[in-house]
């Protein structure tokens, strides 16, 4: 069982700067994938980012690459999202979650989920 505990959202302008961190309970953080979706009203999750177990591959979605930067701490067992340059279309809900399969760009790969963290962009 890993719990994930998503923070680091909140208000920013258009062009500002948030890093979201998830921090995850147990002692087998090292053993999953983890990934960042986002949801918005009315829209269905999106895939943003994901990192390999060890974080040597990442992955990105077309909508975010060249701005977001997906990291992890396996010693803190956290992973980040770092997202720079930020727009109002990026305004979601915000969470993360492990997977121990390999299609990380879906949904349906990943065990466990973060409740999320509201990220809002003002223009």
């Amino acid at each position: 069982q890993v719990q994930l505990v998503e923070s680091g959202g909140g208000l920013v302008q258009a062009g500002g700067s948030l890093r979201l961190s998830c921090a995850a309970s147990g002692r087998t953080f090292g053993r999953y994938n983890m990934g960042w979706f986002r949801q918005s009203p009315g829209k269905d999750d999106e895939f943003v980012a994901a990192i390999t177990r060890s974080g040597g591959t990442s992955s990105y979605a077309d909508s975010v690459k060249g701005r977001f930067t997906i990291s992890r701490d396996n010693a803190k067992n956290t992973v980040y999202l770092q997202m720079n340059s930020l727009k109002p279309e990026d305004t979601a809900v915000y969470h993360c979650a492990a997977s121990s399969r390999g299609r990380l760009w879906n949904r349906r790969e990943y065990d466990y989920w973060g409740q999320g963290t509201q990220v809002t962009v003002s223009s």
